[in-house]
């Protein structure tokens, strides 16, 4: 909570003391009666995403309590985006009409433009979402391409506690890489911050200033930040949150977001003063609603002090909520409704699974888009597998984590349809609940260079190269590719090597493609894909997902990573080194992953072993030291880790080099032979075995004698002016047991 007050808004008190005078009265302090200060209640929800299933009630439960306690008429409840799209069956399958409809019930007063509300293109938006909708869409930084021209209102004015609330809205500047291209050609996505500032200056400089602003950003802190995390953390990371934390507007006096799905309430420094006001986002799928509680001075609309929190789901029974609040009764008949009609087609089973097939998760939830999962790789499969049944063709699959809105459980249902949702069937609607977006499916013919490209992108960068706030997306890839990545290795150099049917990728060769149309033309910042061509197959992911499930069943997880991270390995060992690396992450975090215990890493010359080795993993992590013999060949061999009970297989090719050669003992000493010169025996020894090959003696660089070694002994004759306590250099030339070596001798005196 804070008390700070925010700037003194003294309209209201300025206009009557005009009149007063005006009029010829005088102005005293009681010359007015004082207004009662009033408590504006908030509520927010963010990334809803169609969550129309037997939880719904309890949302509308949770939104009607907290307006009852803040009372009806001080009560606005809003929305930061994305409250459609990736949607549940019973909503997706009816365009989500029941989602809007249930927010309508609410009263939803207003929502900020979600990326996902753009997912069906701006004529989509405009035309049958604002018909259906009682409520405004609002995103002030949305303009007509070339233009400043906003597309959508800026702004919408609320009434609240007999105060006027204005409502300004801005949508992620990534939004054109998280539609399709597409539905937004004609649109341009300016800096979100910037749009809220000018809409907010043009409001305050009006004839009729609102009393309190409230800003709404489909944006949020970033997922490179654990939850938990503190506000000066995320800051820190800088990028669109820490602008919107640092750089909105001080006359705004609350800051919802969302896109991020994370959940914090914080109190935030508003720029150049010493107040605090609320940033907030309440994860999503209707977990938690947002409430902000603004006291605002009766006379002034001076911000006396505020309360923020994010309010978890209420437990109370749904017969409760129903009989004690309209609103909910009026949703829970348009749930019923929505439900009964999805379960016509939504109840049919398609499949059978052996175990849990799911997202990433961490801290006990799903959708961990930066690990890799079971539910994509196998999502992957299937893209590869549909498509290459098409005249486009397709070698290998690939998914990205955002399109998996959710999962394939084991356990049947427990409700209406038990009967059919056995345990282990999959329905119709949990099949489509993985895949909601009815995208097209592309045959992308991608350079393998591109294709390693793609893989780089992974680490995500925006056009401009700034960082979005989810830096991180771990692709799915179908079962016949894997690749080592090093982390730790500078931008561009981090994919080590990639495989594809068991042999290298090759940079020149073009290779066929399966994905979303999303992903085929650059969606999500994989821009790499546009280098390619595509092909619409004419195939809908929903429905070549379902006949897969169909022609497949039952389908299993599998726990066999297809990325693997790999770090210190390098390219050259020479015989009798140690291989040393480091595989840091081996083990899936989808529901039901086994945890690895060992890792085998086998080192061959075609089908012949040449080291084998077993390492044990603790807490998902190996350290290999594997000994190279002294007597491997010399040669490109493949280097094999296997991890168990995982089954994760990969195999990157080492340069083994011939194994250094020992230096040989020298032993020479000359003596006298009178005005004949000087003798020089030399004997050349060592640990491999007899010496032989050649000694060569020389005096300032020049060859003064060269003899064979016979039984590792010789003797160099020195004919000739030779004056004692000359240096002489005497160098073995080696041989295939020892490298080459050298020493001096200085000459004694002559007899």
């Amino acid at each position: 909570m804070s008390t700070s007050p925010r700037h003194v808004r003294t309209r209201w008190a300025a206009g009557l003391a005009g009149a007063l005078l005006a009029a010829g009265l005088p102005v005293t302090a009681g010359s007015a009666s004082a207004a009662d200060d009033v408590t504006i209640n908030l509520l927010d929800v963010n990334d809803f995403h169609g969550r129309i299933d037997t939880s719904t009630v309890k949302v509308a439960g949770t939104i009607e309590q907290l307006r009852a306690a803040g009372g009806e008429q001080n009560t606005l409840f809003l929305s930061a985006g994305d409250n459609v799209g990736a949607s549940l069956f019973a909503s997706s399958s009816q365009q989500d009409v029941p989602t809007v409809e249930v927010l309508d019930a609410l009263d939803l007063a207003a929502s900020a433009v979600g990326n996902h509300e753009l997912d069906g293109g701006e004529t989509d938006l405009t035309g049958r979402l604002e018909q259906v909708a009682d409520y405004g869409h609002v995103a002030a930084n949305v303009y007509r391409k070339g233009t400043t021209d906003p597309v959508l209102p800026e702004y919408e004015l609320l009434e609240a506690g007999g105060k006027t609330v204005a409502f300004v809205a801005a949508t992620t500047e990534e939004t054109p890489t998280l539609v399709t291209p597409a539905g937004i050609a004609d649109l341009e996505f300016g800096d979100p911050v910037e749009a809220v500032n000018r809409v907010v200056a043009e409001l305050e400089a009006s004839d009729t200033p609102p009393d309190v602003i409230v800003a709404a950003y489909h944006e949020g802190a970033g997922a490179g930040t654990p939850d938990g995390s503190t506000l000066e953390q995320e800051v820190a990371g800088g990028g669109a949150f820490a602008d919107i934390v640092t750089k909105t507007d001080p006359e705004v006096d609350a800051i919802f977001t969302g896109h991020t799905h994370k959940q914090y309430a914080w109190d935030a420094p508003v720029p150049g003063t010493d107040r605090t006001r609320p940033v907030l986002q309440t994860g999503s799928y209707g977990e938690a609603v947002g409430q902000v509680q603004l006291t605002v001075d009766g006379d002034t609309d001076e911000v006396l002090s505020y309360t923020a929190r994010n309010v978890a789901r209420t437990t109370t029974d749904d017969a409760a909520l129903i009989s004690a609040y309209p609103r909910v009764a009026e949703v829970d008949g348009i749930v019923d409704e929505a439900l009964a009609k999805a379960a016509v087609i939504g109840g049919e089973p398609v499949g059978e699974v052996t175990a849990d097939v799911t997202t990433a998760h961490v801290d006990g939830k799903r959708d961990d888009r930066a690990s890799e999962s079971t539910l994509g790789n196998l999502v992957a499969d299937s893209l590869r597998d549909s498509v290459a049944a098409t005249p486009a063709g397709a070698d290998l699959g690939v998914v990205n984590p955002g399109g998996l809105r959710n999962e394939l459980l084991k356990a049947g249902s427990t409700g209406a349809d038990a009967d059919v949702n056995k345990d282990g069937v999959i329905t119709y609607a949990e099949a489509n609940a993985v895949l909601p977006f009815v995208n097209n499916l592309y045959s992308v013919s991608l350079p393998g260079s591109a294709l390693r490209e793609v893989l780089e992108q992974q680490w995500q960068t925006n056009a401009d190269g700034s960082v979005p706030s989810r830096p991180y997306l771990q692709l799915g890839l179908s079962d016949n590719v894997t690749y080592t990545f090093d982390a730790t290795r500078p931008a561009g150099e981090r994919i080590t090597h990639v495989s594809i049917d068991g042999e290298p990728l090759d940079p020149e060769r073009t290779y066929k493609v399966a994905t979303f149309s999303f992903l085929a033309t650059g969606g999500d910042n994989f821009r790499a894909f546009t280098k390619g061509r595509f092909v619409d197959t004419g195939l809908v992911d929903r429905d070549a997902w379902i006949a897969y499930l169909r022609a497949e069943s039952p389908v299993s997880p599998s726990f066999a990573r297809r990325a693997i991270a790999l770090e210190g390995l390098r390219d050259t060992y020479a015989a009798g080194s140690t291989i040393t690396a480091t595989l840091p992450k081996l083990d899936l975090t989808s529901l039901g992953s086994p945890a690895n215990t060992e890792v085998t890493a086998t080192l061959k010359q075609g089908s012949t072993t040449v080291a084998e080795g077993r390492f044990p993993v603790t807490a998902g992590a190996a350290q290999v030291s594997l000994p190279v013999p002294a007597s491997a060949p010399a040669g490109t061999l493949s280097l094999t880790f296997t991890a168990a009970p995982s089954g994760t297989t990969v195999t990157v090719p080492v340069t083994v080099t011939a194994a250094p050669k020992p230096e040989a003992t020298i032993k020479a000493s000359a003596y006298s032979l009178g005005l004949l010169g000087y003798a020089l025996p030399v004997r050349v020894s060592g640990d491999a075995g007899t010496a032989t090959g050649t000694v060569t003696v020389t005096r300032d660089g020049r060859v003064v004698a060269r003899t064979p070694l016979v039984r590792g002994y010789t003797l160099a004759l020195l004919l000739g002016r030779f004056q004692p306590g000359e240096q002489l250099t005497v160098a073995y030339s080696g041989d295939r047991r020892y490298a080459p070596s050298q020493t001096s001798v200085v000459l004694p005196r002559k007899w």
